[in-house]
């Protein structure tokens, strides 16, 4: 394969990690709102996928030989501890969804982490953050960029954001550029354990402490949540979670921490649109709306994307 197709294929994961991030903001908002209480659902979430990652690399050669690779390097510090506090991000962007997606939507929950993704990729690939070191900032990227948080002005247009509290904006954003860390932290950690699975079993065991913890001290304050739901569908969003980080510690080599975030825009966009439309939450913008900021953003993809070089002329 050329090295345009791959780049093609690895934008195509990317889209499909923002349709996941979306499609798990919805499955953790809705448990949050059953449960009526977002911190509960988060460690719900989060236990859900370390049990699988934990099945997964008991069972599979690869699984096995990245956690002794991981072991050795903690032992020998050839793993320094940052590499290790992923989870910690995504735990707190689970949380977030708990807390925000039932009220807001999930495509003005997009909104917030888009703007901090986006604009902490950008300065990320400008240090070298990344596994593939620095990323030059061309003006293309910066066009991309900043068509992309052009589509989250068009989403913030209307009446959409009456009565709504500005940390569930806020909040989001921080969400966002979290993960932008965290997906150049990923890719990092992959290479030195050689096993994406690895590398988000990290993330799974240092998110799910951080939440369980949290968890126990909410429900100790506020008292256990009003009501156990029995749909088996609102407990998948560990199982998404463990398919979107595991996608982004890979694609992330092949694209820079820039080009995986506005491809997770893409999807992110478009899967919102679709799940507004379908569940609409009390706060989430028109499909109209939606639809213009999705195809703004999908415009940014394509022109950061595609072409990276010019072609020389005979």
């Amino acid at each position: 394969m050329s090295e345009r197709g791959t780049i093609g294929v690895a934008v195509g994961g990317a889209v499909l990690i923002g349709a996941l991030t979306a499609l798990q903001a919805r499955i953790n908002g809705t448990l949050g709102a059953e449960l009526g209480d977002g911190i509960v659902a988060a460690a719900v979430s989060f236990s859900s996928g370390l049990v699988i990652l934990v099945v997964l690399s008991a069972l599979v050669p690869e699984g096995r030989r990245g956690f002794g690779r991981l072991m050795r390097g903690i032992r020998e510090r050839s793993i320094p501890p940052w590499m290790l506090l992923g989870g910690l991000v995504g735990a707190f962007t689970v949380a977030s969804q708990g807390l925000t997606v039932a009220t807001i939507g999930v495509a003005l929950f997009t909104v917030g982490f888009v703007a901090g993704q986006t604009t902490g990729g950008l300065v990320l690939d400008r240090v070298g953050y990344g596994p593939a070191g620095v990323v030059p900032v061309t003006v293309r990227r910066l066009v991309g960029a900043a068509l992309a948080i052009a589509g989250v002005i068009v989403c913030l247009s209307g009446d959409a954001l009456g009565g709504v509290p500005l940390w569930m904006l806020v909040v989001p954003a921080v969400a966002g550029a979290g993960v932008a860390w965290q997906q150049g932290t990923n890719g990092r950690l992959r290479v030195r354990v050689e096993s994406p699975l690895t590398a988000t079993l990290v993330n799974f065991i240092g998110g799910t402490v951080v939440l369980l913890v949290a968890a126990l001290v909410h429900v100790a304050v506020v008292g256990a949540p009003r009501a156990v739901p029995s749909e088996p569908w609102l407990y998948l969003g560990g199982a998404v979670g463990v398919i979107y980080i595991f996608l982004s510690s890979v694609v992330v080599r092949r694209t820079g921490v820039l080009l995986l975030g506005l491809g997770s825009v893409v999807g992110l966009l478009s899967t919102s649109v679709v799940l507004d439309a379908l569940w609409p939450a009390p706060a989430a913008p028109t499909t109209a709306v939606a639809v213009l900021a999705a195809a703004v953003a999908i415009a940014g993809v394509v022109v950061a994307a595609v072409p990276w070089r010019r072609r020389r002329r005979r």
